[in-house]
């Protein structure tokens, strides 16, 4: 694995721009979006489907200490859902719009078309060609090119006031995917922040995580290489050991299909411990190093005593935004009964 390196301080300003630029789309339900076409991809070749580095609802971390587990559990910073999608290409490569209309905001590096209809659309990462008001055809105009050491355009779809996914069926189109997340692994704690627990003694209320990644459908090029990205959908259940009998129903605890989690939510849903691909940590830049992604089972803690001491099955199901999915599941002991545990 590479070591980490330090970042110059202008790729960290992009960062921070974007972040918050993301966090204050999140503001009011979306307008209803009945009859909205397709649209193909902002750069070329249009209809062919390219490598997606970053996907909807992905954390965007940027912590204000230093790279220490202090920081990483309890540190400051800019911490929200990614709003977009992020679109592999090189540096300087053409953008164009997925859809025509007329060019409402004009930044210094990203910029948003109102394509009518409720649903506009943000560029970001690209150094722009247009200006306010200028009508502009998809597939046809530029509307400026990537920006250097950015290798990539975000795009933001836009449903009213509120971000959509725009990997979903019917949007960001062609787009295909075929292998499932993953779920590394699921750990039980005092606390969110509290220490491990092994699962053969558990009583009390305890915090469950779980690591869940996905994978990029196609191959990105570059240092981004084999970093991972988020699943559209995590749900769980318990079930006695051995058996299909449910004990606990099926709970869903992060959807981004279509929208967002509300981003206060954030720490609610990530757990602490969680940082982006590359995440950054005060001036340093952790170059090539993959994120982490935990997410509360059970935000607030579980509490083992609504179970009668027994031997369960606590099963974990990752979903991506085409359905792909996988199971895995953790078996764990409760035992609340004072005295020695044994048969």
């Amino acid at each position: 694995m590479p070591t980490s390196t330090h970042i110059r301080l202008a790729p960290v300003a992009i960062l921070v721009l974007a972040l918050l630029g993301a966090a204050g789309l999140h503001s009011s339900p979306a307008t209803a979006r009945s009859a909205l076409a397709p649209y193909s991809w902002p750069v070329k070749p249009f209809e062919r489907q390219h490598p997606v580095r970053g996907s909807f609802g992905d954390p965007r971390t940027v912590f204000a200490g230093p790279p220490t587990q202090r920081t990483l559990l309890t540190g400051t910073g800019a911490f929200s859902f990614h709003a977009g999608v992020d679109i592999s290409a090189p540096d300087g490569t053409a953008v164009h719009p997925v859809e025509s209309g007329t060019v409402k905001v004009v930044m210094k590096d990203w910029i948003q078309v109102d394509s009518g209809n409720g649903r506009s659309f943000q560029y970001w990462h690209i150094a722009s060609t247009v200006s306010i008001g200028q009508h502009v055809e998809a597939q046809s105009t530029v509307l400026g090119h990537i920006l250097r050491s950015c290798g990539h355009v975000h795009l933001t779809e836009m449903d009213g006031t509120e971000p959509v996914n725009p990997l979903a069926v019917g949007h960001l189109t062609p787009y295909d995917d075929t292998s499932a997340p993953v779920t590394s692994s699921i750990s039980f704690r005092t606390g969110v922040r509290g220490r491990d627990l092994m699962p053969e003694l558990l009583r009390g209320r305890v915090e469950i995580l779980a690591d869940v990644h996905d994978m990029p459908t196609l191959p990105v090029p570059g240092i981004w290489h084999d970093l991972p990205v988020t699943p559209a959908l995590i749900e769980w259940r318990i079930q006695r050991a051995g058996s299909s009998k449910v004990v606990v129903q099926t709970r869903t605890v992060y959807d981004v299909r279509e929208h967002l989690p509300a981003f206060e939510d954030f720490w609610r849903i990530y757990a602490r411990g969680t940082h982006q691909n590359m995440a950054v940590f005060g001036r340093h830049y952790s170059y090539m190093q993959p994120g982490v992604y935990l997410f509360r089972l059970t935000p607030g803690g579980f509490d083992t005593r609504t179970l009668r001491d027994a031997v369960y099955d606590l099963i974990v199901t990752a979903t991506d935004i085409r359905g792909n999915h996988s199971s895995t599941t953790q078996r764990f002991s409760v035992h609340n009964r004072a005295g020695v545990v044994g048969v």
